[in-house]
């Protein structure tokens, strides 16, 4: 007869504990978050997509001169936002900036523990003209993509978290802490409410942001920026003399550049053709018109979210790649205008690359956080000259005051090279965020790997930066899938209604499983 094997099920379930602090070892959902999960993906799928629909109807981005608190949009749409809340039975508080949508606890008081699930309700600006369609309406194409601004940053994400709480409230069980859902109103703009809002607020002990990636986040690169402006440069040149006269493109700070322009006055067959050539090896597109002020360059690469440069192609940095002067002359030597100037210093110090490679010594890595990434993403034109703003997304291993010194010397170095003088140099370096002990995450992978079917899943690092760095222990999860595009701040943003399906599940699930720990 075979003996009694001594691991029982008792004795297995006694072990759980111990295995769920074990690194790498996450167990799948319970029965109850698998039951509720259900429960919400065949019931809700469609409701969350006409919520999303609302949502992406109110153009919810930052207006000159204007807050949430005094923008009639903005009003709009947080009046919307509540109703829903509340027509699914849950708790809603505005506090201008913020509002705070909640399920508690039956007969829970002021003190009860709370999961904190972070998402925000602005948008970045979007360019009408680049859409087959209004930004903010909500359509979706015959492959299942729902496509408007917001629809995957972040307002997919908060019609998610609102029937997740609503299967979670129908399911009946028991809950041990308050889920709390916090829709921040400013957070592609002004932090700083939100940092005075938390100094009488008292978030949660365990939080997860619904902003960023799968299967986990634990590390943010910090968003950090270079501004500067380049001077004002007036040329006297013959009438045959080919002069470069204007240059700008991109749309705002953090969106890597879709379209860039440049004007040149004075052109001959023979710079047209070299140019024409040159263009047929970049990436971009490019479109020649010739205008009263001379030969108009346009050029269209692709928007991207500028944490991900790698998704994008920048017009901004292949233009000027183009207009660089070639060895054979046949792109030539331009006067020194300030476009010339603008895009001298562009591929001088930026080129194509992604990484800071050109950027004298700047460029650096981190082994778990990956490289810096550097990337122009505003040239416009000033009064004092051009005024360029680079975007960064900086990994731990070098101080601020490390990385202040290396770009100035790299400016410094690139003006005495040039003669001129750069003005008005600003620099920003956000701090870097890296959890390693956050009491959820074997929760979150465990969720992740049973419902994508992924063996093992592990954290990982993105180039940010959301307000999980704002919060205690507050771990990104998901909306976008590992190795997906993420199209939050490109002039094409959409979410699957697979994917969509997909995160209510895992959202639903890992709410249950968060919301009943002591």
């Amino acid at each position: 007869m075979k003996p009694a094997n001594p691991f029982t099920l008792s004795r297995l379930s006694a072990l759980i504990p111990l295995l769920l602090t074990i690194p790498g070892w996450a167990a799948a959902p319970s029965p109850d978050a698998q039951r509720v999960a259900a429960y919400a993906a065949s019931h809700f799928q469609q409701a969350q997509i006409d919520t999303l629909k609302t949502l992406v109807g109110y153009d919810t981005r930052a207006r000159d001169g204007l807050t949430p608190d005094t923008d009639p949009v903005f009003a709009d749409f947080k009046r919307a936002l509540g109703v829903k809340a509340r027509m699914l039975g849950l708790d809603v508080e505005d506090n201008g900036y913020v509002m705070l949508i909640s399920l508690s606890p039956e007969g829970a008081g002021t003190d009860v523990k709370k999961v904190g699930v972070i998402t925000h309700g602005d948008v970045q600006p979007a360019d009408p003209s680049l859409w087959p369609q209004s930004p903010y309406e909500l359509t979706e194409t015959a492959d299942g993509r729902l496509v408007g601004r917001g629809a995957e940053d972040d307002k997919g994400p908060i019609a998610t978290a609102l029937y997740a709480m609503k299967a979670i409230k129908d399911s009946g069980i028991v809950l041990k802490r308050r889920i709390e859902l916090l829709v921040y109103m400013a957070e592609e703009s002004d932090w700083e409410p939100l940092k005075d809002f938390l100094k009488t607020y008292e978030p949660a002990d365990i939080n997860i942001t619904l902003d960023a990636e799968y299967p986990v986040v634990t590390g943010e690169k910090g968003w950090s920026q270079i501004k500067l402006s380049l001077p004002r440069v007036m040329v006297k040149v013959g009438a045959d003399t080919p002069v470069l006269t204007y240059f700008s493109g991109g749309s705002f700070a953090s969106q890597i550049p879709q379209q860039a322009s440049a004007v040149i006055q004075n052109t001959n067959p023979e710079l047209v053709a070299a140019l024409k050539a040159r263009a047929k090896t970049l990436p971009i597109k490019t479109d020649f018109i010739d205008e009263p002020q001379g030969l108009t360059i346009h050029a269209t690469g692709k928007a991207a979210h500028s944490s991900t440069p790698e998704d994008g192609i920048n017009a901004v940095a292949y233009l000027a790649e183009l207009l660089s002067p070639t060895a054979d002359g046949g792109i030539p030597e331009w006067p020194m205008t300030t476009a010339a100037v603008t895009v001298d210093f562009l591929h001088s110090l930026v080129g194509t690359g992604l990484y800071g490679e050109r950027f004298g010594k700047l460029g650096y890595s981190d082994e778990f956080m990956g490289p810096m990434t550097l990337a122009p993403t505003l040239i416009t034109e000033g009064k004092e000259g051009t005024d360029v703003t680079l975007n960064l997304r900086r990994p731990v291993g070098r101080t601020p005051e490390a990385l202040d010194k290396l770009a100035i010397a790299a400016i410094h170095g690139w003006q005495d090279a040039r003669g001129t003088q750069v003005a008005d140099i600003e620099t920003y370096w956000g701090t870097p965020m890296l959890i390693d002990d956050a009491p959820h995450l074997e929760t979150l992978l465990g969720v992740f790997g049973h419902y994508t079917n992924t063996a093992g899943p592990k954290p990982i690092a993105i180039g940010g930066s959301t307000n999980a760095k704002l919060f205690p222990n507050a771990l990104s999860f998901g909306p976008a899938m590992p190795g997906m595009e993420y199209t939050g701040h490109s002039e094409y943003e959409f979410i699957t209604r697979d994917q969509l399906k997909l995160n209510l599940e895992m959202y639903t699930a890992a709410l249950v499983e968060l919301a009943m720990r002591e």
